[in-house]
């Protein structure tokens, strides 16, 4: 028996995930969840710690709604960095990293599972024309800071730059790339 997904526009989601309404936990898990997977997986890299850091995603989504403000953003924008500083932060543990030392090589091959859509494909999105669209400096911030998860400050690290520049050059593509969505 399969159980119908449940669609709310952004609008009613939001009123229901405000009033602690079990239709909008189940309309928010229906919609959001392959997309969210996504995210995580391609920063962790480990099916199984992707989907507990998914299930953790919704439950801190749940939790802290109250500190979501529609005037900052879309809805699906601060999920999304949610969902990408818990997967940071979980590759950042001690715990992590030792498990990850342990792993054997048979578990180190990734597993997307193409037929439920689990991952964010930028190709079919468009995305990766508009990123190539933007400055090389540009595209190489971007590349590291949100789809392969490093911080600003390993970023600069990484391309031998300062911080201010990283934020600055990061800033220049996110309004470049805005652009092409007005």
């Amino acid at each position: 028996m399969n159980k119908k997904k449940i669609t709310l526009s952004e609008t009613e989601l939001i009123h229901a995930l405000r009033q602690k309404d079990k239709i909008g936990a189940e309309a928010l898990y229906d919609m959001y969840s392959s997309s969210l997977y996504g995210v995580i997986y391609r920063i962790v890299q480990h099916e199984e710690i992707a989907e507990d850091l998914l299930q953790e995603t919704f439950v801190k989504i749940w939790n802290s709604f109250h500190s979501f403000d529609s005037a900052k953003g879309r809805l699906f924008t601060w999920m999304v960095n949610l969902a990408r500083n818990l997967s940071i932060d979980k590759i950042r543990s001690k715990d992590f990293r030792n498990n990850s030392k342990n792993q054997d090589i048979e578990n180190t091959v990734n597993f997307i599972d193409e037929q439920k859509s689990t991952a964010i494909n930028p190709d079919i999105l468009g995305v990766k024309d508009l990123v190539d669209k933007l400055k090389p400096d540009q595209k190489s911030i971007l590349d590291l800071v949100y789809f392969r998860g490093f911080t600003h400050v390993e970023a600069a690290e990484e391309l031998g730059i300062p911080l201010g520049t990283v934020k600055t050059r990061l800033r220049m593509a996110i309004i470049t790339l805005r652009k092409f969505f007005n």
